[in-house]
């Protein structure tokens, strides 16, 4: 088996992919070009996630890949937490066949799909993030989504999947996040909670959005310590924040808030995933037929290079990885050469 330099050196690499998420993404973004299959059904945001999921591995050089995917049927935080995604309406029918969809050519080409009964893609990457250092070993998550920063470490690194795909987006450190947002990845629960998300119907504490919320737990450390300081008298509280917006921290309905999504927000980590399983590279034959029958011909040779490991007939010019500091320990594989501003910059769209 190859193996890549995880992020202390020497550990084998997992690629964790959100599944829905990328899915969801290619959906929306992909849907001008109306691909359909043969017999007309859609897929637009197969094909999308198919592109991704080649460009993270071919970016990354991973030693294993694991995809995860939302439950469509159930959902245990819906049950516990009615107003959670309540606002949302229904899916379209033609992005839940290729969810659907996306879950069996996944499963056709020999990687591991987790569908976990009741939980979301989320409590996979997590799940994976807390159990692959346990078998020596490193991840990299692939999400569009910014819940899962919380699960950065000296273990796990997040390939954000921003506009301009794969290669245009940041791979994000527990520096760059503190650069990024002003909160270092453990204090990022807190900072989502105080600041709430209403795409997921959780509104966060009135008056607090995500400048304030970094200043106060740069200052007090936790959302814990910051209310116990307003139940104190909220002397390092109104010196980090001021006293109008410690006044609303201090209303009894600002910890309410904060707990009610620090709650929901909390990803399993407990979800069986099979490290072994999913292990690089994939059977030659399997990935040329799962593309060709998917009509998926434009990137048939790109799967079978980074999936595969059969390096395509047309050589492509040299270049060095994107992160520098975590090669691949293998025969580098051959990247674009972005100008050294563009990882820069993407940090700015967060």
């Amino acid at each position: 088996m190859r193996h890549s330099h995880g992020v202390s050196g020497s550990e084998r690499v997992v690629l964790v992919v959100d599944g829905n998420s990328l899915v969801h993404r290619a959906y929306h973004s992909q849907a001008r070009t109306g691909f359909r299959s043969g017999e007309g059904q859609p897929r637009w945001a197969v094909r999308g996630l198919l592109s991704q999921l080649v460009a993270a591995v071919d970016r990354v050089g991973p030693d294993a890949v694991v995809v995860g995917f939302d439950d469509p049927e159930s959902s245990l935080r819906r049950t516990t937490w009615p107003s959670y995604k309540a606002h949302r309406t229904d899916k379209p029918s033609a992005l839940v066949e290729q969810l659907a969809r996306a879950v069996e050519v996944i499963g056709e080409l020999g990687i591991p799909v987790v569908v976990p009964s009741g939980l979301e893609a989320d409590d996979v990457l997590a799940s994976v993030a807390r159990q692959a250092p346990l078998a020596g070993a490193s991840t990299v998550v692939v999400t569009s989504d910014r819940d899962a920063f919380g699960l950065i470490d000296s273990h796990t690194r997040l390939l954000r999947v921003i506009n301009g795909g794969v290669e245009a987006s940041p791979m994000l450190t527990p520096e760059r996040l503190v650069m990024m947002l002003g909160v270092r990845p453990e204090q990022y629960p807190d900072f989502a909670a105080l600041r709430g998300d209403p795409s997921d119907n959780l509104p966060g504490v009135r008056g607090v959005g995500p400048v304030i919320a970094a200043r106060l737990l740069g200052a007090l450390g936790s959302a814990e310590v910051a209310f116990a300081d307003l139940e104190s008298g909220g002397g390092r509280v109104v010196e980090a924040v001021g006293p109008t917006v410690a006044a609303r921290l201090a209303e009894p309905g600002a910890r309410r808030a904060w707990e009610l999504n620090r709650a929901v927000m909390t990803m399993h980590t407990d979800v069986p995933v099979d490290l072994d399983a999913g292990r690089l590279p994939l059977a030659t034959a399997v990935v040329r037929q799962a593309f060709l029958t998917h009509e998926l011909h434009w990137t048939t040779a790109a799967a079978l290079r980074a999936l595969a490991h059969e390096e395509s007939e047309d050589p492509r010019p040299p270049s060095i990885p994107l992160e520098t500091g975590w090669p691949p320990s293998h025969q580098p594989r051959r990247h674009k050469r972005l100008p050294v501003k563009t990882v820069t910059d993407q940090l700015s769209l967060f």
